[in-house]
């Protein structure tokens, strides 16, 4: 079974057959699989549900909806009754928020080994996960905080393989996912400085002061401050035309 959260809340067989499932139903499904083999009490359940308008017997409804949920996932997934709570029994690797986090961490251990594109590959096949807007079909205050949290992650996902990227070398390849990262995280120190230093890498160093000035200005703008000591130092490393900036082995000392 492959439980899906990363996109609209789906469940989907072995055959990659869509298992269907009301709003209620898939929406316990996310709750529980959000920590998947983990156990989670009836009223964390409840209270990701039902977090406004509350059934009259809020604990025989969650009974319902379980058992709807056991049925409809039959053999491939258990929901184990704990006392006082519920634990969805499956692989890890059977859910793609658990999976996505498990290929990250590889992926940040084969960087800091040395290992450039096994740890690309590994951020790759991270990234390829993602379907759009996590947990897309669900509108609750708990859905919206998970959804913060897995952007977050999403984001420096993106950074680390970007990064990864740079620092072998390909200074063209990263230059769209840096562009839209900046527009997409306009106050973001890391993505300004990746992005100054592969524009700088290009030939472009006008364009890579263009872009410490179009963060300055809306910082000081938008936040009432300036950029931190670390951009302003790459600012002037690319001002002065810093040979260390062409070398990789410089490279965490740029940014």
């Amino acid at each position: 079974m492959e439980i899906q959260l990363l996109g609209c809340v789906e469940a989907r067989t072995q055959s990659g057959d869509k298992v269907p499932l009301p709003h209620g139903t898939r929406l316990l499904l996310a709750a529980l699989a959000w920590t998947p083999g983990a156990f989670v009490a009836d009223e964390t359940l409840i209270e990701r549900l039902w977090p406004e308008r509350r059934p009259q017997h809020p604990r025989d409804a969650l009974y319902i909806q379980a058992t709807r949920l056991r049925k409809a996932l039959g053999a491939g997934v258990g929901l184990a009754r704990r006392r006082g709570g519920y634990v969805l029994v499956v692989d890890e690797h059977g859910v793609d928020t658990a999976r996505f986090r498990a290929l990250v961490r590889q992926a940040q251990l084969a960087g800091r080994s040395g290992e450039t594109d096994t740890a690309l590959g590994l951020y790759g096949r991270a990234l390829e996960l993602w379907r759009g807007e996590p947990l897309s079909d669900i509108r609750t205050a708990w859905a919206e905080s998970a959804r913060v949290a897995l952007r977050r992650e999403h984001r420096e996902a993106l950074v680390g393989s970007t990064e990864l990227s740079l620092r072998s070398g390909r200074h063209e390849e990263c230059l769209p996912q840096l562009h839209w990262l900046a527009e997409m995280h306009p106050f973001d120190e890391k993505v300004a400085g990746l992005l100054m230093l592969a524009l700088y890498r290009c030939g472009r160093p006008a364009d890579a002061l263009d872009c410490f000035q179009l963060l300055r200005l809306r910082m000081t703008d938008l936040l009432g401050c300036e950029p931190g000591t670390e951009l302003r130092a790459l600012q002037e490393r690319i001002l002065t035309g810093d040979p260390r900036l062409a070398g990789r082995a410089a490279f965490a000392a740029s940014v």
